[in-house]
């Protein structure tokens, strides 16, 4: 049986994606902070494993604890204020720095370890980025510069990781119907403006799977996956 960990997994991306790969017959581990909702997901070959992806500790035992590490979709992130960059606090930027880029090296390099190690050696790693990683959106400066960092991560990895057997590819989504496009879409129907195309969460985890699923002799080093009529192309 093949095994996967998802981080962020407790909603969103990350939930349907882990419930798909469930469907598929793989061993997924669970990595969120809310132990509650990992809770819900009740299949047989689902391992809760709730802990802040910043905590160096918590996520070093948690990858340990595992075992045999066929993948890892390093998911979890979170977008930040949305607004200019003089309304924005340090406290608010270091927030986002530490979960959308220490809490992926904390888990990447986790895996990374497990991988380098265990027999037979190698695996695979997916770094969640974002159509953010090449076109930013208005008022995302926090999301946007977390976002950049993930793929010179997603580059290096793949350098590195090519002694041991490790690829590592990026996935960059845009506008999957989560919670997360929803809070962006009342914020644009506050100033007035229609809400975003946005394309089923579900599409996004059948592009991992397609990822995830691939020989070790081969790799998608980035997808792109979007919402069709995404104003991501062109100009105004």
């Amino acid at each position: 049986m093949k095994s996967i960990i998802i981080t962020g997994a407790s909603s969103g991306i990350g939930r349907t994606t882990a419930e798909y790969f469930l469907q598929e017959g793989w061993r997924v581990g669970l990595i969120a902070r809310r132990a509650d909702a990992l809770a819900e997901i009740t299949h047989e070959n689902a391992v809760a494993m709730p802990c802040d992806v910043t905590d160096e500790a918590a996520v070093d035992a948690a990858f340990a604890g595992f075992g045999h590490l066929d993948v890892l979709f390093n998911n979890a992130g979170m977008f930040g204020p949305q607004t200019t960059i003089d309304q924005i606090s340090l406290a608010d930027w270091q927030q986002v720095i530490d979960v959308n880029l220490t809490g992926m090296f904390l888990c990447a390099r986790a895996a990374f370890r497990q991988m380098r190690a265990q027999d037979p050696q190698g695996g695979r790693i997916i770094n969640n980025g974002s159509i953010s990683a090449h076109t930013p959106r208005e008022g995302s400066t926090c999301y946007t510069t977390t976002k950049h960092g993930v793929s010179g991560l997603t580059k290096t990895l793949t350098l590195d990781g090519r002694a041991f057997n490790i690829t590592c590819g990026q996935i960059d989504i845009g506008n999957a119907r989560t919670a997360m496009v929803h809070a962006l879409d009342e914020k644009r129907a506050a100033d007035g403006l229609a809400p975003m195309d946005s394309m089923d969460v579900m599409d996004v985890a059948r592009s991992v799977y397609h990822m995830a699923s691939l020989p070790a002799e081969a790799n998608v080093q980035t997808m792109m996956v979007m919402a069709s009529k995404m104003p991501h192309i062109g100009r105004g």
